[in-house]
């Protein structure tokens, strides 16, 4: 099965598994403050929340690059398997914890275990997909982490007719067994275990060779073109997940009950559609044109400007949820090109370790403009520093399409 054509897709459909327990299981603490708090009263406080959120979004940050040059040197698959089942005991624990230290530190490693996952799960697909379907492969996975995010909203429900207790207890039991599956059938791609297998064993060598990827990386000015590109809608992108609920209520007037399930019932329906349809187009305009995937991200680039005005300025339903649609497609076709890009310019050997320094770029690009806005919402400014962020997703647009040229569709190693 392993060498079969269909066995690239069941590497996607189990993938698609781990991302959405990945963003499940981070997801779930948001949702369940007001259950915890009964029993673990510091939760009461937004300042001790607030650093069980960062504490997680941090160490996630920090751990990208380190995940992905951890993921170009090992097994993917053991890496993978033991990321999930580290974090989804970590979710298990969750249920038992008693303190607030006791949350913190387990959130804490948690931002470690998942951090390993995403690089190791880009590189494996990419790897197993070439030109014709790798955009769409992506895309797919993409979905898993949209869907993952989206169950774990219903955190609260599912603590209401039971406990938080019992529903940190059975997420974490289904992510351990779910591990267990992954045993049995996911499988590396087998040039990838040869290539790790040949690296030097000396601790010299292995130094070389981490600082000659890193040099390699850096002294590419395409990969620094593309955390750039990869940067700038990071920052919107974040902004969405964190305050677009606010800026539903407060351009539309409504209370917050009503436009948190709107807007994110809005972007998840939108970037479903944005990444299927970025994934197709990318893949079949990369077989007539070297540019293809560069011009197919710029489309969602593109999208994602007179989106953020319409969030920003909108004052009127359709222009507000029709700005939540545009930017969820738009966003949703840049998503699902991001490692496909990648692949042009920077060979299988290190491409988790690109993305995990694109990875970094983008969290710390979330943090510092989740903390921003949230200063503008206080000064009263939250829909006009919104439309602002266009002006710099338009500056990656232009610099992606000047200096991006790739002269294949997909780097080797040789």
């Amino acid at each position: 099965m392993k060498n079969s054509k269909i066995y690239p897709w069941i590497v996607v459909a189990l993938l698609w598994g781990v991302a959405l327990l990945n963003y499940m299981d981070r997801q779930m603490l948001s949702t369940m403050k007001d259950a915890m708090q009964v029993d673990i009263v510091e939760l009461q406080s937004a300042t001790n929340f607030g650093r069980l959120m960062a504490v997680f979004l941090w160490i996630y940050g920090l751990m990208s690059p380190i995940s992905g040059m951890i993921a170009d040197r090992l097994n993917r698959k053991w890496l993978i398997v033991g990321s999930l089942f580290v974090w989804s005991f970590v979710t298990y624990l969750m249920g038992i914890a008693e303190t607030f230290n006791q949350v913190f530190w387990l959130r804490a490693l948690m931002g470690v275990s998942e951090a390993l996952y995403i690089p190791a799960g880009l590189s494996l697909i990419a790897d197993y997909h070439t030109e014709k379907s790798r955009s769409l492969a992506v895309g797919i996975h993409m979905t898993g982490l949209y869907t993952g995010q989206a169950i774990g909203g219903f955190g609260a429900t599912v603590a209401a007719a039971f406990s938080w207790h019992t529903t940190f207890h059975w997420f974490g039991i289904i992510g351990i067994a779910y591990a267990l599956v992954l045993v049995l059938f996911l499988k590396d791609k087998k040039e990838h275990v040869k290539t790790e297998r040949l690296k030097p064993s000396s601790k010299n060598g292995e130094k070389a060779g981490l600082f000659k990827g890193l040099s390699l990386l850096f002294s590419n000015i395409a990969f620094w073109v593309i955390l750039l590109y990869f940067a700038a809608p990071s920052l919107p992108g974040w902004a969405t997940k964190n305050w677009l609920p606010t800026l539903f209520s407060e351009n539309l007037s409504i209370d917050m009950s009503e436009a948190g399930p709107l807007s994110t019932f809005t972007i998840a329906i939108s970037s479903f559609i944005g990444v299927i349809a970025g994934g197709i187009l990318s893949d079949k305009w990369i077989q007539r044109n070297v540019r293809g995937r560069i011009y197919t991200g710029s489309i969602g680039l593109a999208l994602t400007i007179p989106a953020l005005l319409l969030l920003g300025f909108g004052d009127s339903f359709a222009m507000i949820v029709g700005g939540g649609l545009c930017f969820g497609i738009g966003f949703g076709i840049f998503d699902a090109n991001n490692m496909p890009i990648l692949c042009q310019f920077v060979s299988p050997r290190y491409r988790a370790t690109a993305y995990g320094i694109m990875n970094i770029t983008g969290v710390f690009a979330g943090a510092i403009i989740t903390k921003l806005l949230g200063e503008s919402t206080d000064a009263g400014n939250l829909g006009h520093d919104f439309a602002m962020m266009a002006s710099l997703v338009f500056v990656a647009l232009v610099v992606e399409v000047i200096f991006l040229r790739p002269r294949t569709v997909n780097m080797t190693d040789k």
